[in-house]
């Protein structure tokens, strides 16, 4: 009789629940909610053997939430390509029809929560972890603390839910939520938070599940994933979900048409004011999800789905002056230095000039009042100057000839934008933003060296450069100024650890010019090791898909210097990670060793982007026309006619999905 009461008591506080945080409907009074959830604390009091982590009476945690613990995601968190006008957003639309070969389509329209990403896990109806998105690959375990947000479900609804999906959704903090806790803060005479998004992402990460209770937070759900999905399209699979218990907007709406998606910008353009929690944009999803497999995603993003961000808002304020920041790289950038101004949720006092061609282009003066913009982008960005306001006597600001750090003289590389200090070894700034890249989160992540402690070593003269990081001794980091015995181990575990990276995070963390996170990828599978990489002729480098002239030189430049050689070799002796993961399915690669393929049309096993990596892993080459060279036409349906035709006419092999899978098998 007990345990039935407990049940019973369980089932109807969960519904209270969703009636209240989901469908804003409830349907009790607060009164008679609490009497019900004081019954079933006092009852499981009493029971301790029918204790459930799923009971509401645990949605208001524990005082002291464990350390977070970092957890590679199922299915990477990618990020969205961002439009910024009607037109790019059309723009979009087109490059998805051609993808589809002229296939009808849908498109779902979504408001874009401003807040923390999340990925929820569901085994058997039940949650059982929460992961932020991290970096997108590599996420922190929350499961604590989102289990405390009541808007999102423990325990599902129903029966036709799959036994393992994976749920993606925004926590957000609604206006009501921040502005009470902004208020808390400024009486407890703490800073208060900038915007919505970061006091959410902040509580998200407290070590109190029950403050992260107290602050309440709400979450909004977008998207499903996992294999025996109820339905083979996005929406019907979001109103699934939604009879699940998952809060789900209002504003998902199914489109036909392009007109229909013009027409739901317009609406939300203006509506989204009146929302209770904030939103910078709306996302548009190819709704079909065998289509989405089909349009497959860049390296950073999906094709099939879009942002659309809100216009940017503009605020005019007052110049203090130009500074001039030296990077890793030795490029000088200017800044702006300017009266703090409230612009889209924050407080901007600097906003880059991006270059002395930028800066001239712009006429900035002395005093001047700039308009600054901040929509899209997470920088700020100084958009123009309001003539009518410029103080009389003025004058134009100039760029430096000099570093301002370590004044050598500037230099300029011919057809470059960017004035450059050349003096890499000797330039503070340079040497410590290297050594602190190198040690970033997206490289080496290693903990315990930040901006701050990274400039201390260099400072103090214990590290030069990125190889002397692995010759630190304990002794000597314990004694430096605010460290200790904890400090320095905890640095010489990070490094440790730093050994088990990736070779395309090592080759990201040398610094080479040009070579960003994308592009260091691309190179370390293209060669394969760094010993590779050092002898690669600039044709072979070129022959890497997005490396131009620039980036081979600029490769060729870095292992060019004996300094650099050395370095890396250190690195080697130290026990990083100097060749790349074969990928398991194809051994040895070799087995298209020579073979040219064209892919072409829809596919129904796998996407054009995996058919694209099967081929290269086995030593093949993907091309985007059909030339005498061509060996073999991978093709789905609705092949393009004239590359059927050409196919025909050189008389080249075209073959389906699976003629392929078992040529590679």
């Amino acid at each position: 009789m007990i345990k039935e009461r407990i049940e019973e008591l369980r089932r109807l506080l969960r519904q209270h629940n969703h009636n209240y945080y989901v469908l804003n409907a409830p349907t009790v009074s607060d009164r008679e909610f609490d009497r019900l959830m004081a019954e079933l604390a006092t009852l499981e009091t009493e029971h301790p053997e029918y204790d459930d982590p799923d009971s509401p009476t645990h949605r208001v945690g524990s005082d002291l939430t464990e350390g977070f613990e970092q957890v590679r995601h199922i299915f990477p968190m990618l990020s969205l390509a961002n439009t910024y006008s009607i037109d790019e957003v059309d723009s979009w639309f087109g490059r998805v029809s051609e993808g589809l070969y002229g296939q009808k389509f849908d498109i779902v329209g979504e408001l874009k929560f401003d807040g923390s990403g999340i990925s929820l896990i569901y085994e058997r109806g039940r949650l059982v972890r929460a992961v932020t998105r991290g970096d997108g690959g590599v996420g922190d375990d929350v499961t604590a603390n989102v289990r405390t947000i009541r808007s999102i479900p423990t325990v599902l609804n129903g029966d036709d839910y799959p036994d393992f999906f994976e749920m993606r959704g925004e926590i957000v903090m609604p206006w009501s939520a921040f502005e009470r806790l902004n208020a808390e803060r400024a009486a407890a005479g703490e800073p208060p938070f900038a915007n919505p998004r970061n006091a959410a992402a902040g509580t998200l990460k407290l070590r109190s599940a029950a403050e992260v209770s107290r602050r309440g937070l709400d979450a909004y759900l977008y998207y499903l994933l996992g294999d025996n999905l109820p339905c083979d399209n996005h929406f019907d699979n979001m109103m699934a979900a939604r009879r699940w218990g998952f809060k789900v907007s209002d504003a998902m709406t199914l489109l036909h048409s392009l007109s229909e998606v013009d027409e739901f910008i317009a609406r939300w353009d203006s509506e989204r004011k009146d929302l209770p929690v904030a939103t910078d944009g709306l996302v548009f999803k190819v709704n079909n999800l065998r289509q989405q497999l089909n349009l497959g995603t860049t390296s950073k993003s999906p094709r099939w789905a879009v942002a659309y961000k809100f216009a940017a808002e503009r605020a005019l304020t007052r110049l203090r002056f130009v500074s001039f920041d030296v990077g890793r790289t030795g490029v000088v950038t200017p800044v702006a230095n300017l009266e703090p101004v409230l612009l889209s949720g924050t407080i901007v006092k600097r906003a880059s000039l991006h270059n002395a061609d930028i800066m001239h282009a712009l006429d900035i003066h002395t005093d001047d009042m700039l308009y600054v913009e901040k929509g899209g982008e997470i920088i700020p960005k100084i958009t123009g100057v309001e003539l009518e306001q410029r103080p009389a006597g003025s004058q134009p600001v100039a760029f430096v000839s000099h570093c301002p750090a370590c004044g050598t003289p500037l230099v300029r590389v011919e057809g470059e934008a960017a004035w450059v200090c050349p003096n890499s070894d000797g330039c503070f700034p340079q040497i410590a933003g290297r050594i602190e890249h190198f040690c970033g989160r997206r490289m080496m992540d290693v903990d315990g060296l930040g901006e701050e402690s990274v400039a201390l070593l260099v400072r103090e003269g214990l590290v030069r450069d990125i190889a002397d990081l692995y010759s630190l001794k304990e002794d000597e980091l314990a004694t430096l100024p605010g460290w200790g015995d904890r400090s320095a181990q905890r640095v010489l575990d990070g490094l440790d650890a730093s050994k088990s990276r990736p070779f395309e995070r090592v080759v990201y963390g040398l610094s080479i010019p040009y070579v960003g996170e994308t592009t260091a990828r691309r190179l370390a599978r293209a060669a394969g090791s760094m010993e590779r990489l050092r002898t690669m002729s600039a044709e072979e480098l070129e022959a890497v898909e997005d490396v131009g002239p620039r980036i081979a030189r600029a490769v060729k430049d870095y292992f060019a210097k004996p300094d650099n050689n050395r370095i890396v070799d250190t690195l080697a002796a130290a026990g990083l990670t100097m060749e790349a993961e074969m990928p398991a399915a194809v051994s040895d690669g070799t087995a298209l060793a020579g073979k040219t393929f064209v892919i072409s049309g829809v596919f129904a096993l796998h996407s054009r982007d995996d058919y694209k990596a099967m081929i290269e892993s086995a030593g093949g080459k993907c091309v985007g026309s059909v030339s005498r060279k061509t060996d073999f036409i991978l093709a789905g349906e609705n092949m393009g006619p004239a590359k059927l035709e050409k196919a025909r006419s050189l008389d080249i092999p075209i073959i389906d999905e699976n003629e392929f899978l078992a040529m590679i098998s």
